[in-house]
């Protein structure tokens, strides 16, 4: 118990780390996702085709391959440089953006076909029907669904160790180290993870329960 006590204020910081990634992720692969969603229902084929090699270039690659590549590989290139906070950051939004796009594309196609044949004899455009009719609609829908994938990328981000960043899993290991106190260490990071994850599901519930009441 005193090995955790006193490995807290390391662990604290390093879950601010994870915090920080995570948030900055998922918001930008939420962006990510939106844009991939609507180029996917595009009529435009070329736009359509570019959306699909990416979603499935994406899922069907290790999130770790994708961050050694935006890491390792870009960076050795030398056209860009990216710190490791960056890279896992991009990493974490564009891997989350793949799938939230599907998401997305799925809960926009579930909706009636009423709905926006309904809009366009109110004299709405179609972006003014996918912005005001289409897409809050669905987003009840998709709510579910995109807190599992929050929840999965928040898992994801542990992996963000293996180039240096101090997450919380990285300064697990750092005080592990120095201490030789495995099984403490790993039950305290995985107490933190699960209450990470355990508030971001009360979010959802809460918004779940907020869309029912409209």
């Amino acid at each position: 118990m005193e090995a955790i006590i006193n490995a807290l204020p390391y662990l604290w910081a390093g879950l601010k780390v994870t915090a920080y990634v995570f948030i900055i992720a998922i918001i930008i692969g939420f962006m990510i996702g939106l844009i991939v969603a609507l180029l996917r229902l595009s009529p435009w084929k070329i736009l359509n085709w570019i959306a699909k090699i990416f979603v499935d270039a994406i899922r069907g690659t290790p999130i770790l391959v994708q961050l050694f590549f935006f890491y390792y590989g870009l960076n050795s290139l030398g056209i860009i440089s990216l710190d490791r906070t960056s890279a896992g950051i991009l990493t974490v939004a564009i891997n989350a953006g793949a799938y939230f796009a599907e998401i997305m594309r799925a809960g926009i196609q579930s909706m009636d076909k009423g709905q926006t044949e309904a809009a366009r004899s109110l004299g709405l455009g179609s972006m003014q029907t996918m912005r005001y009719i289409i897409l809050p609609q669905a987003f009840r829908r998709m709510l579910p669904t995109f807190t599992n994938q929050a929840i999965i990328s928040l898992k994801d981000t542990s992996l963000l160790s293996v180039i240096g960043i101090a997450d919380l899993t990285q300064k697990g290991q750092v005080v592990i180290a120095a201490t030789f106190k495995a099984f403490q260490i790993w039950l305290a990071v995985g107490v933190m993870y699960f209450i990470m994850i355990y508030l971001l599901s009360l979010l959802s519930s809460y918004l779940e329960r907020r869309f029912e009441l409209r």
